[in-house]
């Protein structure tokens, strides 16, 4: 699939230079194929990342089922990162299909998902949630950063089965 979609940006380009060098268009026309090819090509290489299965740089679901994580420490060299596997969790279910997320490196957050994990090996789902970060009261518009969200993780809900 991402080696269609490559190939077909570079068809694209290759019709766009033959355009701009054998056509007789107008300078104003070649100027906005040029910028239509160049967008399109930025555009494109997002969503081919996001294809292959890249972890999202996005925001967390507001609430997930953790399925695994992969723990990178820092080290001199690089900052750190954890990688978390997840299925957002919509009116009560598990969407159908996981996605990877890129959170950056906190040892709080380290030691939360190492406990987390040992506790999915054994079984037990875990439910994971977002909630605002407490800060100092006051104008938190004024702090950057003071949005942040903190990752919460426990015991997945037993399921209510009806009664016969």
């Amino acid at each position: 699939m991402t080696l269609a979609i490559e190939l077909g940006a570079a068809v694209l380009a290759l019709l766009c230079a033959l355009a701009l060098l054998w056509s007789h268009w107008p300078a104003w026309l070649k100027a906005a194929l040029l910028l239509g090819v160049t967008v399109f090509y930025f555009f494109a290489h997002d969503e081919v990342n996001n294809i292959a299965g890249w972890p999202s740089p996005h925001r967390l679901p507001e609430r997930f089922q953790l399925l695994a994580a992969v723990i990178e420490e820092p080290t001199q060299r690089n900052p750190g990162a954890l990688y978390l596997w997840v299925n957002a969790v919509e009116n009560g279910r598990p969407q159908a299909q996981p996605r990877a997320y890129r959170l950056p490196y906190t040892k709080d957050l380290h030691a939360l998902l190492n406990d987390s994990l040992k506790k999915v090996r054994e079984g037990v789902s875990q439910l994971g949630t977002l909630e605002p970060q407490r800060g100092r009261p006051g104008l938190s518009w004024l702090r950057p950063g003071s949005d942040e969200q903190v990752v919460k993780l426990r015991d997945m809900p037993k399921p209510q089965l009806p009664e016969k």
